[in-house]
């Protein structure tokens, strides 16, 4: 077993890059590796940087192994053109070489293939020629007279097994036993060969090879640097990460800049540091605020202990922080109303309109939903009409990921309440399954409005995400509403506010020009009408729509997308709560009851229905409930009818089926007043109750009585049962 080491020496490779090179990298070899039958063991691909990709494969096997096999072939008296192909399939040259076999059917031509095993280091060299040409770059480029396309033009290969060279040659560039150290302290070559030595003289030679050392090193020596200063570390793992693959022997240095820039918000002297000098903020542990030093990383030891180079990161940071500081001056002169007026020029979808006409969507929905999550309507809609104002602000066109925290920083100086600045800045929330939800009334309803805008929005013109592609963050935005809507607790009929949505969206159609409306509604509505239902849909009225009272197929249509719409969030339902324990089949089981759309009462019923299960009546009544369905499922079919659910009385004659069926109805009031108060949990244990006469029914009653009259009322029994089970669960739905 050997050791196989490959360095692939470039110029520089952009920081986001390397880690998914180096895997990349990894995945190719190995996968030619297992096609060819080489067995090895781990890999490591901890060693990346800046000019160079190195892949570590241990225990690599001498050889690959002998194959034997056979290959039925054509049967005899084939056509020429199915043994020629059979011929190239198994290698051979001539019919000759293959034996002749027989089955029961007919005789048949059978190969019979004998491969040595192929030396490891021919195997490897096929395998990184093949990564190296075929590597599937995002960018790549072509440098001199070559073919060859590559992050950054590539200078060496290194390629090693048992510490010898495997030799390979890519585009004139041939493979070797050397490297070099840094670029500016250490250039000359060096001849290394395993791992162990390759780390070792590079270390020698001023490089890092280890990526996650070198992240360790950075963060070490600006900790350090800061508590000396008195100062704290403004700690950023996307920084630090790209900081380790912009040098490969990190020195991490302090700058400072003038008091005066303190003045603008510290997230935006923290984001313009970071964005154009890859720099660190620090703070002050006293005061928590901003501290007018930052940390720089260094490529190189200087000979002036980095005197020049933080000189002149100074006179930089210096330049960018007054562009910021322009920026900051030229926002504040121009009120949120008028910057939001500039919206109207921002295409937020061709089929949907500008952004100026989705924040009036929003705004209107964000009124409608205040009372329902306890915030004042007009600040609602005043939060929501401002929300997205900076968008066009001078701040945020520089700094794109300072949108709402900047348009909270404007609200804020034009004296706006707190909960109209907050909603500006967190209405995004959460972006992310560990990102915070919002909390403050007023920008739950603008945070709710703007992601069921989305929504309703993009499933209104059939841009729906697939298995693969969620272009609008879709699914992101009805994960955002689950959130808020279950960690705060909060009621909220989402089919209501769909609606209201759905009728604003086809408002906006309304008022686009005949030709353009025409063709919106064909596209809004392309799944589901005719020509001659679009042009009728024409003379809809939105308060008609919400009301339902247009015509029959148009409001089966929308109604439909609507249903649609609350699948997917059972979708999306489905997967928030498995990651919480609970099972998507009880899920489907509440969902499937129809007209529910409130998820915080879904949840609870799940919740109900769960522990229900878990107990022994539970799991045990889930049996006779499934029997009884499966039995009506069978009679049913054969019967070609569906049977009624009011048995008659008068014929129930075995005193197990007479229990069974007062025990029902006993259920059925129960549960009803139970539901009526929500009270899921009462709602289970009056289900609990028919455990017993339930088995006690499949004990000992036929259902399947030769008396018609007997069997169809036994079977209006079961009917019965399915009725009433099914006003809490579906339970057809649950696996088990």
């Amino acid at each position: 077993m050997s050791e196989f080491l490959l360095e692939l020496l470039s110029e520089e490779i952009p920081a986001t890059l390397q880690g998914w090179g180096v895997r990349e990298l990894d995945k190719m070899i190995t996968a030619s590796l297992k096609e060819a039958g080489l067995k090895h063991g781990a890999t490591n691909i901890s060693h990346s940087g800046p000019r160079r990709l190195t892949l570590v494969i241990e225990n690599v096997a001498d050889k690959s192994p002998d194959i034997s096999q056979e290959r039925k072939g054509p049967r005899v008296g084939a056509p020429e053109q199915a043994l020629a192909g059979f011929l190239r399939g198994a290698g051979l040259d001539s019919i000759d070489q293959c034996e002749i076999a027989s089955d029961k059917k007919s005789e048949f031509y059978l190969a019979k293939i004998e491969q040595k095993g192929r030396a490891a280091s021919e195997i490897l060299a096929q395998a990184v020629t093949d990564a190296i040409l075929k590597m599937p770059w995002p960018k790549s480029m072509r440098w001199g007279r070559g073919k060859l396309r590559w992050v950054r033009p590539l200078h060496s290969i290194l390629c090693l097994l048992d510490s010898k060279t495997i030799d390979l040659e890519v585009e004139g560039i041939k493979s070797g036993n050397t490297t070099v150290g840094h670029r500016f302290m250490a250039p000359k070559a060096l001849k290394v060969g395993g791992l162990e030595d390759y780390e070792k003289k590079l270390s020698a030679a001023f490089v890092m090879t280890n990526a996650k050392a070198r992240e360790q090193a950075i963060l070490d020596q600006a900790q350090k640097l800061a508590k000396k200063a008195g100062l704290q570390l403004v700690e950023d793992a996307g920084l630090l990460a790209e900081a380790a693959g912009l040098n490969e022997w990190p020195t991490v240095l302090m700058g400072d800049f003038d008091k005066s820039f303190l003045d603008v918000p510290p997230e935006v002297l923290i984001t313009s540091m970071k964005k154009h000098q890859k720099c660190f903020s620090l703070r002050d542990p006293k005061t928590g605020k901003l501290a007018n030093k930052f940390l720089l990383v260094s490529n190189m030891i200087a000979t002036d202990n980095g005197k020049a180079i933080a000189h002149g990161n100074e006179r930089v940071i210096r330049a960018r922080l007054s562009d910021a500081v322009f920026f900051w001056e030229q926002d504040k002169k121009v009120p949120l109303e008028e910057m939001a007026k500039n919206l109207d020029d921002i295409i937020f979808h061709e089929k949907l309109g500008s952004q100026g006409e989705r924040v009036e969507r929003i705004a209107a929905l964000a009124r409608e939903l205040a009372p329902i999550v306890g915030a004042d309507p007009d600040e609602s809609e005043r939060a929501a009409k401002l929300c997205k104002a900076d968008l066009v602000s001078e701040m945020v066109g520089e700094f794109a990921n300072l949108q709402g925290l900047m348009g909270r920083y404007y609200a804020e100086q034009q004296g706006e309440s707190k909960a109209v600045a907050a909603a500006c800045e967190e209405h995004y929330k959460p972006q992310g399954p560990s990102d915070a939800i919002p909390r403050g009334p007023v920008t739950i309803a603008v945070a709710l409005a703007d992601k069921l805008d989305i929504l309703t929005g993009f499933w209104a013109i059939n841009e729906k995400p697939t298995g693969s592609k969620d272009p609008f963050a879709i699914r992101r935005a009805a994960l955002g509403v689950i959130r808020i809507v279950l960690e705060n607790r909060l009621r909220i009929p989402l089919r209501h506010y769909l609606i209201i949505e759905m009728a604003q969206i086809i408002e906006f159609v309304h008022f686009l020009g005949v030709e353009k409306r025409v063709h919106s509604m064909e596209t809004l509505f392309s799944e589901d009408f005719d020509t001659k239902l679009v042009s009728d849909l024409h003379h809809v009225e939105v308060n008609k729509f919400l009301s339902f009272e247009i015509g029959d197929v148009e409001s089966r249509a929308i109604q439909q997308k609507i249903e649609n719409l609350l699948s997917f969030f059972a979708d999306r339902l489905k997967v928030y709560l498995k990651d919480k324990g609970a099972r998507h089949d009880l899920i489907d089981a509440v969902f499937s009851l129809g007209g529910q759309d409130d998820l915080l009462m879904i949840v609870k019923r799940v919740e109900a229905l769960g522990s229900f299960l878990e107990t022994d009546d539970g799991g045990k009544l889930l049996a006779g409930i499934k029997r009884a369905a499966n039995i009506l499922r069978i009679e049913e079919k054969k019967d070609g009818k569906t049977a009624q659910n009011l048995p008659d009385k008068g014929l129930l004659q075995e005193k197990q089926e007479k229990d069974l069926f007062a025990a029902i109805e006993q259920m059925e009031k129960a549960s009803s007043k139970a539901l009526d108060k929500e009270d899921f949990a009462a709602a289970m244990s009056a289900l609990a109750t028919l455990k017993a006469p339930v088995d006690a029914f499949f004990d000992k009653v036929t259902v399947n009585d030769e008396n018609p009259k007997l069997r169809a009322n036994r079977l209006a029994l079961l009917a019965q049962i399915r009725s009433a089970t099914t006003k809490i669960a579906d339970f057809s739905k649950i696996e088990g």
